[in-house]
């Protein structure tokens, strides 16, 4: 019986014989495979389902990665950058010229070259965090003058103002009953929503801008080399336009958490200043010149912002009654709610060590 992968893999003719096509790992959204192929002097590949539940568009999703891949190996051209093939993903065309193919139940598969010597970190500490301010700030750099459009792969992915009234509608639906239990801190999340979507409003004042963002900022979503340098950024899945804070603020949301996101134990919870330092010097070294004064004096809003986000995320699904994030437990969603309304207000009592870094960073 033919393997059903083999068949998809069929679909892009760059590829040669295969010798084997193997899971990978990483990843947690879609579904990935390591194609080994049977000549050593040929690449592998890296076999990938989209997952069409999160990502609706994928005509749009191939558009925005190929726009931004397209755009990064050309600035690294004129850079005369050696060894580019490892500095920037590259995705194949299908025998139908997109860079991705259906299967027979309409399930969505695209293939990327595999970057050679190359390996993922889950670690966080003060360098990796360096490193990845460093190179999610240079990545977003290299994108300011890409003129090609992007649009939005999750819609209103980091719109606070719509998280604010899927909590108030939830609060009212009241769907598991659990508003009893909760309303205090629903109450303490509504107070601080004005504030909280301040962003939304100055970008429609004109004073805020959105740039193209990657939207997922982990240390995990950058390859490496095997001396531990940074070869370049993968997952751009959520590459989108969007305020800078998506990506600063939601690094330091897990980053800079002294305990899981679900900790119970909210006295364990705190806001890192030491990884708030590693990865803003990094980011500000290289987003720095781009940014503009308002949205650098932001950052440490940015840094608030997140983890508020989450809570009033996880609290909305908690009333709802658990229909959107995976729980292992009944109360998991309120648990995730109060740990990261402790990092929020964590945050908000470091927000004058944070400013007094950043300005002693000079950045002009």
């Amino acid at each position: 019986m033919t393997n059903p992968l083999t068949e998809i893999v069929r679909r892009f003719p760059q590829i040669g014989d295969v010798a084997e096509i193997r899971p990978l790992t990483s990843g947690l959204i879609n579904q990935t495979y390591r194609i080994h192929t049977a000549s050593p002097a040929e690449d592998d590949y890296v076999l990938q389902r989209i997952n069409r539940h999160v990502f609706t568009d994928v005509d749009l999703l191939q558009h925005n990665i190929e726009c931004v891949t397209r755009h990064i190996r050309r600035k690294l051209e004129e850079r005369g950058v050696s060894d580019i093939e490892r500095k920037v993903l590259r995705f194949l065309a299908a025998d139908d010229g997109r860079t991705y193919c259906r299967d027979r139940d309409g399930e969505c598969w695209r293939v990327s070259v595999y970057i050679r010597d190359s390996q993922t970190l889950d670690e966080v500490n003060g360098e990796t965090a360096y490193l990845a301010g460093k190179n999610f700030g240079a990545f977003e750099a290299m994108l300011t003058d890409l003129t090609e459009p992007l649009g939005e792969t999750i819609p209103h992915f980091h719109d606070m103002e719509l998280r604010i009234r899927q909590l108030g509608e939830a609060a009212q639906a009241d769907r598991a009953g659990r508003m009893s239990e909760v309303a205090p801190l629903v109450d303490e999340l509504m107070g601080e929503a004005d504030e909280m979507c301040c962003a939304e409003r100055l970008h429609r004042e004109g004073r805020l801008p959105k740039h193209i963002c990657h939207c997922d900022t982990k240390v995990s979503n950058m390859l490496f080399d095997r001396d531990g340098q940074v070869l370049c950024v993968i997952d751009l899945d959520t590459v989108m336009p969007s305020f800078v804070f998506s990506d600063y603020g939601d690094f330091l949301r897990s980053a800079a958490c002294s305990a899981a996101e679900d900790e119970p134990d909210t006295s364990r919870i705190g806001f890192r200043q030491d990884i708030f330092r590693a990865f803003t010097r990094g980011y500000l070294e290289e987003a720095g010149p781009f940014l503009t004064p308002l949205e650098v004096e932001m950052l440490p809003f940015a840094a608030r912002l997140f983890p508020y986000m989450q809570a009033v995320r996880f609290l909305t699904d908690y009333i709802d009654g658990d229909r959107y994030y995976r729980i292992s437990y009944p109360t998991h969603n309120l648990v995730r709610a109060r740990a990261q309304h402790k990092l929020f207000r964590s945050a908000e009592q470091h927000e004058p060590l944070m400013r007094e870094y950043i300005r002693s960073l000079n950045i002009k």
